[in-house]
């Protein structure tokens, strides 16, 4: 469909006047109409609460509602990249905008590059986390961080490696830390193209910021009263265990959370009794849990909970809350996978992992990185000592052999004798190699890195934007998944209902009259989804 407001069009090209004032047009079976029933959530999430105060753009057709709507419609719409809107009609989706079409995927790329070019993003998603976690303060009490690793396929610049959990390879990658709330929803994310590791990113980025911007939890006088109240919890994995770190957290009054990276022996069956233990869904299980005090590599100490499973495993959890029931230790560690199928659904049905654009930055030169001689050495070492390893399991292997031919003893006495003077050999060049690794420093500053070995971090700019917009579209999603679920009896189907939804076509009819805009869905495909989506309805209508 062409452009139909040819008069505003000409005089936002010629006389520079705009943005349009939209206006909506009676149609009918318009196609993803089901997206403007996230509106309200959209809204209330501040999608456009900042956006005046951090974004402009040029005087035209277009104005930034517009722009920040229509971004948001496409992530909820699963179009995970801007040049997807190549293959959708222009003129439908400006329908659902009050426009008579949209700007081709090569203007909403320039917009968006216009929008980022002075890194506002940052500040704003900064400001967006400040509003959420005032709006929801009892869920900034615990705070989840974890590190997801992005992998680069593309040719632009040589990414160090990283290990992919997920594909059980080491690939070209970056690292974003994101720090969510229990039932996963995001606060902010940093990224890291050279990753110094989780200890460091928690002490010189995320703990700072959270000081600053998490509600006092408790307040001074509850802090006052109580020397053992924290004032929020980190939950991380085994790679932020630090009994030294713990130590310095909680002079801060930060308590944290995570799984013993050396639990040691069991402890005694006898010590585990029964809990009924309420998870993050609402479900109740019962767990077999023990608890005890552990004085932690010498600095701290700390309560040591235990859980054991039906298969006899103990899965030990150390926490420096001292006053929150064991039960609810348990139930937070464990909600640790809300933060995990967090990235996966981000991943298969909002694309985090794809590029905004194909820009490159320079690393800042002060960055400490892993020096490539130190790489070499170390690979060295590894080498060696796996060598090492399986010529011992030969030389066992010989040893342990119980029935030798007798004529066969002089040539079993002289292979045993060679493998071992190999051994030795093999030990004393392990030692070497070691010792040339020790005197070799692990980081150097990048300005020092040779030239063969640098490289250009990926573009952020509009990826954090573009992110933003995901996040706020994700948080909508979940506040209407959870209105959906009070009427839906399989509770986890709530989310596939609302991809339905924003899929299914819609009628629009404004009354000029009233100033509004009456949203007619089509009828879904079952009852109960019908029922469900009629009582999401009421309760949107009830928000304005």
């Amino acid at each position: 469909m062409g452009a139909t407001n040819i008069f505003g069009r000409l005089e936002a090209s010629l006389f520079k006047q705009g943005p349009v004032t939209p206006e909506f047009t009676p149609c009918l079976d318009l196609p993803n109409g089901g997206v403007l029933l996230a509106i309200p959530a959209l809204l209330s999430i501040g999608l456009l609460r900042h956006t005046k105060k951090y974004f402009q753009l040029p005087q035209g057709y277009y104005d930034l509602t517009t722009i920040f709507l229509l971004l948001a419609f496409m992530a909820l719409a699963r179009l995970k990249r801007i040049e997807a809107l190549r293959y959708c009609a222009p003129g439908e989706w400006g329908k659902l905008l009050g426009l008579d079409r949209i700007p081709e995927a090569k203007i909403l790329r320039n917009k968006v590059k216009v929008l980022c070019e002075d890194n506002q993003a940052p500040q704003w998603a900064g400001e967006l986390c400040r509003d959420w976690m005032g709006m929801f303060p009892e869920t900034a009490g615990v705070l989840y961080i974890d590190g997801h690793v992005r992998v680069y396929n593309g040719k632009q610049t040589e990414l160090p490696r990283h290990h992919v959990a997920r594909q059980k390879l080491c690939l070209r990658a970056t690292t974003d830390y994101w720090v969510n709330a229990m039932d996963g929803q995001p606060f902010f994310m940093i990224n890291k193209a050279v990753d110094p590791g989780l200890l460091t990113v928690l002490e010189q980025e995320i703990i700072p910021r959270l000081e600053r911007d998490v509600p006092s939890r408790p307040s001074l006088f509850e802090q006052e009263k109580n020397a053992l109240a924290p004032r929020f919890n980190l939950i991380f994995d085994r790679e932020g265990y630090s009994p030294d770190f713990f130590a310095r957290m909680w002079k801060k009054r930060i308590a944290c959370l995570t799984y013993h990276k050396y639990p040691g022996e069991d402890w005694s069956k006898f010590e585990f009794r029964e809990y009924e233990v309420k998870l993050i869904s609402g479900h109740e299980v019962t767990m077999l849990l023990a608890e005890r005090g552990t004085f932690l590599g010498g600095r701290i100490w700390v309560r040591e909970i235990r859980k054991l499973s039906k298969t006899g495993h103990q899965t030990s959890i150390i926490s420096t809350d001292y006053l929150r029931d064991l039960t609810k230790i348990a139930a937070t560690m464990f909600a640790r996978w809300s933060q995990e199928n967090f990235f996966k659904y981000m991943r298969e049905h909002y694309s985090l992992d794809a590029l905004v654009d194909y820009s490159t930055e320079n690393i800042p030169e002060s960055t400490k990185v892993v020096c490539p001689l130190y790489r070499e050495a170390d690979r060295d070492v590894r080498n060696m000592a796996a060598q090492l390893g399986r010529k011992r399991c030969q030389c066992n292997e010989i040893v342990l052999c119980d029935d030798i031919d007798p004529d066969k003893v002089i040539a079993y006495e002289k292979e045993k004798q060679a493998l071992r003077e190999e051994i030795k050999e093999m030990e004393s060049t392990l030692e070497e190699l070691k010792e040339c690794r020790r005197n070799t420093p692990k980081h150097v500053e990048f300005a020092d890195l040779p030239e063969e070995d640098r490289f250009r971090q990926l573009g952020m700019k509009s990826k954090y934007f573009i992110d933003t917009i995901k996040m706020i579209a994700y948080r909508a999603e979940t506040a209407m998944a959870n209105i959906l679920r009070r009427s839906m009896c399989h509770q986890n189907e709530a989310r596939s209902l609302l991809r339905s939804l924003y899929a299914t076509e819609a009628d629009l009819l404004p009354d000029y009259d009233k100033g509004s805009l009456t949203v007619r869905l089509h009828q879904p495909a079952n009852k109960c989804s019908a029922e469900a989506i009629k009582k999401l309805c009421r309760e949107l209508n009830e928000t304005g």
